[in-house]
């Protein structure tokens, strides 16, 4: 029996809006439980880059003639849809990148270079994908800088007392999960940001996790950064989004160089465009960015708050379904969570989870995730984890709970 007993959203109606979840997947009924991974996608989505291919194909700022005119206007729109979705004060705010990775990279590569010294600090915390580890560690060690790194409770949470001690004011970058991948733990980072400004740091958050699932308000948040993937919020993969505080993007040195990231060159200078097209360069993902209008302008249709309330109420369901299970052990259990359930099963490796919940249909990730760190947190190799949307339901949570209980039948448990 499921506990969701009425619903905020009507889930049936909504799946039949993603083709894909009517597909079978060895036999069965597709269960799909990889949405932290990549979401699924809507008929609108499919029909927007249909759209642009079939009926708006040119390219951008640059032909005079009505077909270009036209997918310019299609493209600058898609960036005003994505200004008014995360409350951004102005669309020059918004660059598109291939994705959260590449955004981080564009902070860590431009500001950050230009900021860093050989002292200075950059705080990121111990349960960020690699994505936000990575690029930070090449610019300290080419900086002579220190990585900082803010520890984690046993249920998952930041510690924010050992936040508040690692803040200096040698602390120049804060590079947060808002949302953390491979725990699903909800950080507070309005607070954090806060307690960052204070010492004169400037704050990146990484959103890949938390724009699919919460309202995201960057100018409440104050965030000097901000980005996300379009691939994980219904939209199409290699788009995603950088925003940054118009004054910081404006100070900022080109990320690379060529067309459309210029206003003037000739062999002796180069004069830059301005935000955000100082940071294009190139012909861009036209139609990753009209798939990502068409995404995000659905997921208003649906609504972001009725979205979080019916992921928090399923995400407690599936809670309670797992534990059930004989051997079972969720891997971050904080408070505040989103969408995540990740866990071990006595006695049977990750891999094989993955595998033997496959052959029932049922799709999860298994491994460690992008957070190498996080595991070895919690003393695991990888975890399986199940990762929700609001296109799932509680009895495909239930499907989820009789296959684990199979596979441990199948390790004779």
């Amino acid at each position: 029996m499921s506990v969701i007993e009425r619903p905020t959203l009507d889930v049936e109606r909504i799946r039949q809006d993603f083709p894909i979840l009517a597909a079978k997947a060895r036999g069965h009924d597709l269960v799909y439980l990889d949405s932290a991974a990549t979401s699924q996608k809507p008929s609108a989505v499919i029909e927007a880059i249909h759209r642009y291919y079939a009926e708006q194909n040119s390219n951008v700022h640059r032909g005079l003639y009505e077909l270009s005119e036209l997918a310019t206007e299609k493209y600058e729109a898609a960036r005003a849809t994505v200004r008014s979705f995360i409350h951004a004060s102005d669309s020059h705010e918004i660059v598109f990148v291939r994705g959260a990775t590449e955004g981080i990279n564009l902070v860590a590569q431009t500001f950050g270079r230009a900021t860093l010294k050989a002292g200075d600090q950059v705080l990121i915390t111990a349960m960020e994908h690699h994505s936000n580890i990575v690029p930070w560690q090449m610019l300290c060690a080419e900086k002579g800088a220190l990585l900082k790194v803010v520890p984690i409770s046993d249920s998952g949470e930041l510690l924010l007392d050992e936040y508040a001690r690692l803040l200096t004011p040698r602390t120049r970058i804060a590079a947060l999960a808002h949302v953390s991948n491979a725990l699903g733990t909800i950080n507070p980072v309005r607070e954090m940001i806060e307690m960052a400004h204070s010492v004169g740091a400037k704050v990146l958050i990484d959103g890949a996790q938390a724009v699919p699932h919460l309202p995201v308000d960057v100018q409440d948040l104050d965030c000097d950064f901000y980005v996300f993937s379009g691939h994980k919020v219904c939209g199409p993969t290699g788009i995603g989004v950088l925003y940054g505080k118009a004054e910081i993007l404006e100070a900022m040195p080109p990320y690379q160089g060529g067309g459309d990231m210029i206003l003037s060159v000739t062999f002796e200078k180069t004069t830059y465009n301005r935000p955000p097209y100082k940071f294009e360069a190139g012909t861009p993902h036209i139609e990753g960015a009209i798939g990502l209008a068409a995404a995000l302008t659905y997921l208003e249709g649906v609504g972001m708050a009725a979205i979080a309330a019916y992921e928090k109420d399923l995400t407690a369901y599936g809670a309670e379904r797992l534990i059930e299970v004989p051997g079972l052990r969720l891997i971050g259990t904080a408070r505040n969570k989103a969408a995540v359930l990740s866990f071990v099963l006595e006695g049977v490796h990750p891999h094989d989870i993955g595998t033997l919940l496959d052959r029932q249909g049922i799709a999860i990730r298994a491994g460690h995730h992008c957070a190498q760190p996080v595991m070895e947190r919690f003393g695991v190799p990888a975890t399986a984890r199940a990762s929700l949307s609001f296109y799932n339901t509680p009895e495909e949570l239930d499907r989820l709970q009789e296959a684990l209980c199979k596979v441990n039948e199948v390790f004779g448990r």
